[in-house]
């Protein structure tokens, strides 16, 4: 068993890095990221067999209900892009339309409900396997893939209708 301060290096950046795509504030990931630290250090890690899993499990549950309360204040504002990775534009317009896509790709993900939403950020914005986003949702391998195949149709539904109504010119409501 690694001892606290190998555990915290060993693993921050995992942590910190779901934090980040599930809060989409550098703070308020950096708050819950040492919230999960404090909480996991405090508990009996003798049973745990891969720490990993169990730290980002932690973190994605902290994540939620952070997302919760804010929700409960009457904002929204968990926000994740993990698709679109920033990267050195080579003319201003470039960067300009990667940040509207960017800002449609967090507005969808966003509108997804928040079991779909963790399930895809784990699998692509931590570079999980099905197997380790099942392990850390603590959740059958075959609720993972449904629950990506669902979270991505619905993304791509909702882009389709909003491409559509944009094509003719007119404004969709929702």
């Amino acid at each position: 068993m690694k001892s606290d301060r190998e555990l915290f290096e060993a693993y921050k950046q995992d942590v910190y890095k779901l934090c980040r795509y599930m809060t989409n504030n550098g703070t308020d990931a950096e708050d819950i990221c040492q919230e999960v630290f404090i909480k996991a250090l405090g508990q009996d890690r003798n049973r745990v067999t891969e720490e990993r899993a169990w730290l980002l499990r932690i973190a994605a549950n902290l994540c939620r209900n952070h997302y919760n309360r804010k929700k409960r204040g009457a904002y929204k504002e968990i926000r994740s892009v993990f698709l679109m990775r920033p990267s050195m534009p080579e003319q201003p317009e470039d960067e300009v339309v990667r940040q509207e896509q960017s800002d449609e790709f967090a507005q969808l993900l966003e509108d997804l409900p928040v079991k779909l939403r963790t399930t895809l950020t784990l699998r692509y914005g931590n570079g999980l396997s099905l197997e380790e986003v099942a392990q850390i949702l603590e959740i059958p391998l075959g609720t993972v893939k449904s629950r990506i195949h669902k979270g991505l149709a619905l993304m791509r539904k909702r882009m389709e209708s909003q491409e559509s109504c944009n094509g003719k010119g007119e404004e969709c409501f929702d």
